[in-house]
């Protein structure tokens, strides 16, 4: 059943994009509700709207954490127009139809990520906003409902190319975006809970998975899994896919400032390739050259919306998952030719608090490793150069979601050659210019990054004669001098940055 959008309420934190969608509904006549902040932004735009306050009768109470809760909103968004008592009931209340709401969440997850005080986490807690937004999804049959910013292109263009009209289908797929953000909100704010009472994560929903690493290992997840990503295609997750799933979301997450598409190929946890470029395609092709050999079966993320030439361009690859924060329709279309292809859409969130590992039947606590490097110290013969700078910033993050001992070569943001889980640091480093010389990529003027200190001025020499011309390392070696002592005698760049990455 198509539906025409007459009237919107929209309350939202975001307004990246909200101008050109609030102009269109203006031109077109539909009667827009609103609230604080966002009625504010939209009437600086010249566009008349109707405060909330005049439909509840009453003003934002109790400092803001009572401002849409109200039978006449609530009312407009869930009832159903086709129910005689209802529209009844609302010309007796004096209730107006809600077509559309836009609604999201106070940012809660970044609020934690900034502060420790808790009195501004709580106030981070959405009441009203996850209740219209739940309304609205229920009553999809009449309403449509977008509950993130990511949503804003889609609907402008809904809104434009069908005139203000919607399908059925349209707002029952918003509405399983709505409620998947809920999910992750709540998920979000019961995790916080849960860690500042010391409450492990088995007291979460199981999932029970095919099998664990090997077919004869039974293995259960405990947890919310779309806290983190919707599954969009392909058969259901492994074990070995959820490990490997982490792990590319927990190295995006370094990249998440990033204006630029960073595309990464995980295997076994190991970042196999990656690059950082202007598109998407590009991104792509380069990290899947730095090793086109380890990217068979491997679990792929990208940090921007994939696109149709980037589908095409990787659709004969065999691999596990792809994940993305969103996919166009022709890129969709085309991914979903294998029908196990596992594609899944990310929420931008971070991996915050505590990570757990079980032991000895017992259970290991520990931060999540959120940092990249506590100082930049330059210490070599030379100062780094801007280009050398924006590579080893590159290598080193890469290097931290390496196994140790770890060694990571750059050159113009893309992983050249990479050692990991080897057993000695020189080790690590011969693997990674093997693997460089393996696919013919010059190690001329590449960095390299490691994830503990050299021991010796061993790493430092053989990563010279390769063609390497600065490093970043921790430093803390009680012979750090020797490696300095190399830089400065063959005018190469070394930047320690007392932050060490071990991962095992």
């Amino acid at each position: 059943m198509n539906k025409k959008i007459k009237t919107a309420l929209i309350s939202v934190f975001y307004k990246d994009g909200l101008d050109e969608i609030v102009t269109w509904l203006n031109q077109n006549g539909v009667v827009i509700y609103s609230t604080g902040g966002t009625r504010d932004y939209i009437e600086k735009l010249g566009i008349r709207c109707i405060p909330v306050e005049e439909v509840t009768t009453y003003p934002s109470i109790l400092g803001g954490r009572v401002k849409t809760l109200h039978p006449a909103l609530f009312g407009g968004i869930l009832a159903k127009r086709d129910d005689d008592v209802h529209v009844e009931e609302m010309e007796t209340y004096h209730i107006p139809e809600i077509d559309l709401v836009m609604v999201d969440l106070y940012p809660f997850e970044e609020t934690v990520r900034s502060t420790g005080d808790e009195n501004l986490i709580i106030e981070k807690i959405d009441i009203g906003g996850p209740s219209m937004i739940r309304a609205a999804a229920k009553n999809y049959k009449d309403v449509t409902v977008i509950a993130s910013k990511k949503d804003y292109p889609l609907l402008l263009n809904m809104l434009q190319s069908q005139e203000g009209v919607t399908t059925i289908e349209q707002r029952r797929t918003f509405a399983v975006k709505a409620f998947d953000v809920c999910t992750s909100y709540d998920t979000a704010i019961s995790n916080y809970f849960h860690q500042s009472n010391f409450i492990t994560p088995f007291n979460q929903p199981e999932t029970v998975m095919r099998y664990g690493e090997n077919p004869h290992q039974q293995a259960t997840f405990y947890g919310s899994l779309s806290a983190y990503f919707v599954q969009l295609h392909g058969k259901a997750l492994s074990y070995n896919n959820l490990v490997d799933v982490e792990a590319a979301l927990q190295l995006m997450g370094d990249f998440s400032n990033e204006s630029e598409t960073v595309f990464a190929i995980i295997k076994h946890t190991n970042v196999c390739g990656i690059a950082q470029r202007s598109s998407t395609e590009s991104a792509w092709k380069a990290a899947l050259g730095g090793d086109t050999e380890s990217a068979f079966g491997g679990v792929l993320i990208c940090n921007h919306t994939m696109d149709g030439a980037t589908a095409q361009s990787m659709n004969e690859l065999f691999f596990e998952v792809l994940m993305a924060p969103g996919f166009d329709p022709e890129a969709l279309t085309v991914l979903q030719s294998r029908k196990n292809r596992i594609l899944l859409q990310t929420n931008q969130r971070s991996f915050s608090g505590s990570q757990y590992r079980t032991l000895l039947n017992g259970l290991l606590v520990q931060d999540y490793n959120q940092a990249t490097y506590e100082t930049w110290n330059e210490v070599g013969g030379t100062e780094t150069t801007a280009a050398q700078q924006s590579d080893l910033k590159f290598a080193n993050i890469v290097c931290k979601h390496l196994k140790s001992n770890a060694i990571a070569l750059v050159k113009n943001k893309q992983l050249v050659g990479k050692g990991c889980g080897q057993t000695s640091r020189v080790d690590a480093l011969r693997h990674a210019i093997a693997k460089a010389r393996q696919f013919n990529l010059n190690l001329q003027d590449a960095v390299m990054a490691s994830d503990a200190f050299f021991p010796f001025s061993d790493c430092v020499q053989i990563g010279h004669e390769a063609g390497i011309r600065a490093f970043i390392q921790p430093g803390g070696s009680i012979r750090d001098e020797e490696s300095i002592a190399y830089c400065k005698q063959h005018n190469l760049a070394m930047v320690m940055t007392s932050t060490r990455h071990f991962k095992h």
